[in-house]
């Protein structure tokens, strides 16, 4: 069989099993999947194996991991299947998205520094009017490199917050709140108010989140590095809602939105203290990629995303009660 003959006997759904096997590294998550077995998979990999010359997965001690090559083939693979699926999408004739039928998968990276609540708030209402989509919710870290995940498919949507969005994404602004400090009830900067200037700020002993993709400092410590500033990092802390009760219980200090302490007051020592530093405000963006903009089912998807996000600070100030 010659070379262009095996070529045009691929079908659509062995460009998805190919695009599967690869993002799941693992051929029997791949067959829970694609909704299929792992021997017909087994069998499919196979195939994608001969046709591309390359065995696409090899082990690396316990775990399956991509070859070089066919990480390659991500994101072709990703356009052709967006570029079919838009072919035949239904708005293609005349019809719309139906969350109240719809079986779509939302992937979502995100971390818990907008909000505790938000992605807990996001499923809650998203599964309300769509009780069949599927949501699958990702921790952004330095290690997600989540402009790659984006531009190959692996994820739809990124929320956080960022001084400059990347450029080449689309983004849709949630909200902004205004930066504060967390201490202890019993810190210096409760007590004497007056002496909490920038310099004792600056040499205070801070916690901060772990930046929440490769290259960043977070945008606390980009705005300070621009005006020349840096402040002292005691602890770096990948789990965000473990950094209160380490505020409740130490000088430290942590800075960040307004909103996220709002939910901590109630339960800890620990009280919000002006900030002596100014910084302008955070601003939170829904990021995606052209690989899913004209999409109906992500268009609905992030309509739901905007609406939870500007819920928070209602929620919140409900939470916070009258006084």
């Amino acid at each position: 069989m010659s070379r262009r003959t095996e070529v045009a006997t691929i079908d659509l759904h062995l460009i998805r099993v190919l695009l599967t096997v690869i993002q799941e590294r693992s051929v029997s998550r791949a067959a829970l999947k694609l909704g299929s077995s792992q021997p017909v998979v087994s069998a499919q990999l196979k195939r994608l194996r001969a046709l591309t010359g390359d065995p696409l997965l090899v082990r690396s001690g316990a775990a399956m991991q991509p070859t070089a090559h066919a990480l390659t083939l991500l994101e072709p693979a990703t356009r052709l299947l967006q570029q079919a699926e838009s072919l035949f999408a239904p708005q293609r004739r005349g019809a719309a998205f139906d969350p109240a039928r719809s079986e779509a998968l939302f992937r979502v990276a995100a971390s818990d520094y907008l909000d505790p609540l938000f992605l807990p708030a996001l499923v809650a209402h998203v599964k309300t009017l769509a009780p069949g989509v599927r949501l699958e919710l990702m921790s952004l870290s330095q290690e997600f490199d989540y402009r790659h995940s984006l531009a190959d498919g692996a994820v739809d949507l990124v929320v956080g917050n960022w001084l400059s969005p990347p450029a080449e994404l689309h983004l849709g602004r949630l909200l902004t709140d205004e930066v504060v400090c967390l201490v202890a009830a019993d810190h210096p900067a409760v007590r004497t108010p007056r002496q909490w200037t920038a310099t004792r700020y600056l040499e205070s002993e801070h916690v901060a989140p772990m930046p929440t993709h490769p290259g960043a400092i977070g945008v606390i410590d980009e705005h300070l590095a621009v005006q020349g500033r840096s402040r002292r990092i005691g602890v770096r802390a990948a789990h965000v809602s473990l950094i209160p009760p380490m505020v409740a219980a130490s000088r430290l200090v942590l800075t960040t939105g307004r909103l996220f302490y709002s939910r901590y007051l109630d339960r800890l020592p620990v009280r919000v203290v002006r900030c002596p530093v100014a910084f302008p405000p955070l601003t939170y963006y829904q990021l995606w990629h052209e690989l899913t903009h004209a999409a109906p089912a992500m268009r609905w998807f992030r309509e739901q995303v905007r609406e939870v996000a500007r819920s928070l600070p209602l929620r919140a100030a409900a939470d916070a009660g009258p006084g």
